[in-house]
């Protein structure tokens, strides 16, 4: 027995002696429990390399949320970089659980226990970014919830994400504002809500916001005006969804440069007086926009799900209400009538795309009347015309013979047209008669791409592919027999009318169904 208590002092010392620092040596030697062998209770050697603790917190910082548990096991120092670690990202890949196994009450059990468990043994100290992603947890707690973001929301915080939309439980779920007030809100510069009710008040000051997303939010115009108006630093505006908005008032933020507004389909009045914003993306019911009130836009993407003629009163009114636009995208899903000529002018605009969907597409709208438009941007450099149709309604080229290829010998040359590209090409008359206008007028032209098929994707380079034209084992979308029957008449229709009329100097780029997807 004394014999083995003297075993039992020298490991013992052993043990004291290995936590000491040597002399001379800037880190100390570190060993965990995980080193130590069970069976003959003997120690494994291990040094870590001579750096400074703070360098290895760094380094612990960087790794995902489960790996940084994981090596937190096996060294002490990264076990004390755990009760700090700055990014919680609680999302189900992250923690290791299976979106689907199990029944739903025992996942939320589970995920309940980790997130608890974690912020349970976190310091509070140095959290920079959480993430609470419950969309697979609609039976969540709302009481954990509040628990989770009063630990994790202290002074130091700069990134905050929460998803709970389609909750069942918390789908209202109320975010308890007051955790931003004063110091926990001083270095937040992201802040991404989804699916709940966010209501600011008069005393929320965010000065160092830079990007704000409200996805399904409940917000009204007022809150979300009272929230912005003491945002200096907000640099992008993200609204989608948020029902409650009437009234979209932007204040002039000097650093507010993208704006962001998605089927927020209660709205009815965007006002942005004064505004520096740059780029504004818009999907939804058009509102109301005064004479010159996007006049530092220069990126403008509009797609309108209840104006019919989209595109006629873009061309009217847009040069009035964004005369500097440069870039100008537009989504259509019903003209009935002719793009117009008119005398105002896009006197800046280089690049223009136009989407013209079928859902209520008139079979007489004529497309060689968007010459109007291309009239209408004197410095345009690149056209891109989508097309996307189930069938082909338009009068074919190939219909009634007696029909002469109309001439637009009225309109001026375009002179700085340099790249078409019309996706979904069809053997529609007026479109063939379109594409030869555009080749006769454009005198800068250099390189013009019919796709024959609005079914593409891009590769790194930039350029479009068919799956059949590379190794990749992804394959096109799937389009009906129809379309691909008019996809050849198309070939046809640019073998015949469209090949002898393009310039020696310019590219002609002809894609064809794919040859792997798009058989009959």
């Amino acid at each position: 027995m004394a014999g083995r208590r003297r075993q039992r002092r020298r490991r013992r010392g052993r043990q004291r002696a290995a936590q000491q620092p040597h002399n001379g040596s800037i880190t100390k030697r570190k060993e965990t429990p995980c080193q130590q062998d069970n069976q003959g209770d003997k120690r494994l050697k291990y040094s870590e390399p001579d750096l400074p603790e703070h360098m290895w917190w760094h380094i612990h910082s960087l790794l995902p949320l489960r790996d940084a548990a994981r090596v937190a096991c096996v060294s002490r120092v990264f076990l004390r970089s755990w009760r700090c670690h700055p990014n919680l990202i609680f999302i189900t890949e992250t923690l290791g659980l299976e979106p689907n196994a199990g029944r739903q009450r025992d996942r939320t059990r589970a995920f309940t226990s980790i997130v608890n468990h974690i912020l349970k043994n976190h310091s509070g100290n140095g959290i920079k970014t959480l993430n609470l992603q419950l969309y697979d947890y609609p039976d969540i707690n709302p009481c954990d919830l509040n628990n989770w973001l009063q630990n994790a929301i202290k002074p130091w915080i700069e990134e905050i994400t929460l998803g709970c939309i389609d909750c069942k439980y918390i789908k209202m779920y109320n975010f308890p504002c007051s955790l931003l007030f004063g110091e926990n809100g001083r270095s937040l510069r992201y802040l991404d809500i989804h699916g709940c009710a966010f209501r600011p008040t008069v005393g929320l000051r965010l000065r160092s916001l830079r990007q704000l997303c409200l996805y399904y939010v409940c917000i009204t115009g007022d809150e979300l005006w009272c929230l912005l108006t003491n945002s200096f630093a907000l640099k992008e505006l993200e609204l989608s969804g948020c029902s409650e908005i009437i009234c979209l008032k932007v204040p002039p933020l000097e650093q507010l440069s993208h704006l962001n507004v998605f089927s927020c389909k209660m709205l009815q009045m965007i006002e942005m007086t004064d505004s520096n914003i740059s780029t504004f993306n818009f999907i939804g019911s058009l509102p109301q926009f005064s004479v010159g009130q996007l006049s530092k836009v220069k990126d403008l993407d509009m797609e309108c799900s209840n104006k019919s003629n989209f595109l006629f009163n873009a061309i009217t009114r847009l040069p009035c209400v964004a005369p500097n636009v440069e870039s100008l995208v537009l989504f259509s899903i019903s003209e009935m009538v002719d793009t117009p000529m008119v005398a105002a002018k896009f006197l800046h605009l280089k690049y223009l795309d136009i989407t013209l969907s079928d859902a209520n597409f008139s079979p007489e709208y004529d497309y060689l009347s968007l010459v109007h438009f291309l009239d209408a941007c004197p410095v345009l450099e690149t056209f891109i015309l989508s097309i996307l149709q189930e069938r082909m309604k338009h009068v074919s080229v190939f219909g009634d013979a007696s029909l002469p290829m109309r001439q637009m010998t009225e309109h001026k040359k375009h002179k700085s047209l340099k790249h078409v590209m019309m996706l979904g090409f069809c053997s529609a008359k007026s479109l063939v008669e379109l594409t030869c206008c555009i080749l006769e007028k454009a005198t800068s032209l250099e390189c013009i791409t019919l796709d024959t098929i609005n079914n593409w994707y891009s590769d790194e380079s930039g350029i479009i592919n068919r799956c059949s034209d590379t190794s990749n084992t992804r394959k096109c979308l799937p389009i009906g027999r129809k379309m691909i029957l008019e996809a050849h008449r198309a070939l046809l229709a640019i073998e015949r009318y469209i090949v002898g009329k393009v310039p020696s100097a310019v590219r002609l780029d002809v894609l064809r169904p794919c040859t792997r997807c798009h058989t009959v």
